[in-house]
């Protein structure tokens, strides 16, 4: 492996926790509704949307699957909100994040869902693009709708690579 490789790591709360929110049914129900017969994982990401009229929109994509291993060659950020991926099927998907160092993307981190997990990226985290391997796989989105410029991508000088485990 060289510096510009990374290794792909389950996906978990703590390591993830510096960049987002890790949504899963893992820790059990927050509490029952609809009289017991529903059990309701409550308040599971930091939603946080900038700017005057800013507003939450939930959307659907059909992503299209990436192979191993991959080419990072850009990442982005949302300045002005937070942003929330969750699948819609068991199939695990790769989530990459990198801390911002002065501006830009730091080294990135590559981590793998287990199928059942989604993410919340916390504003103005730089993270891959959506990024389903093996199959086409939908997802449910909750991100930023309003005013202003809330994208910026960064295209590294050098690629990465991500390679499986």
């Amino acid at each position: 492996m060289t510096d510009r490789t990374l290794s792909i790591a389950p996906l978990n709360a703590s390591d993830f926790a510096p960049f987002g929110d890790v949504l899963a049914f893992d820790d059990g129900p927050s509490f029952q509704i609809n009289q017991g017969m529903c059990d309701r994982y409550h308040d599971l990401a930091r939603l946080d949307f900038a700017g005057e009229g800013a507003r939450p929109n939930i959307s659907l994509a059909l992503g299209r699957p990436y192979a191993l291993p991959l080419t990072l060659s850009m990442v982005e950020r949302h300045p002005l909100g937070s942003q929330a991926f969750y699948p819609l099927s068991d199939q695990p998907f790769l989530v990459i994040v990198a801390e911002d160092i002065d501006g830009a993307p730091g080294r990135p981190l590559a981590f793998l869902t287990n199928g059942r997990q989604g993410v919340n990226y916390h504003r103005n985290i730089w993270h891959g693009v959506l990024t389903p391997l093996d199959h086409e796989q939908r997802f449910l989105i909750v991100d930023r709708e309003g005013e202003g410029v809330n994208l910026e991508e960064h295209h590294f000088e050098t690629p990465y690579l991500v390679v499986a485990p």
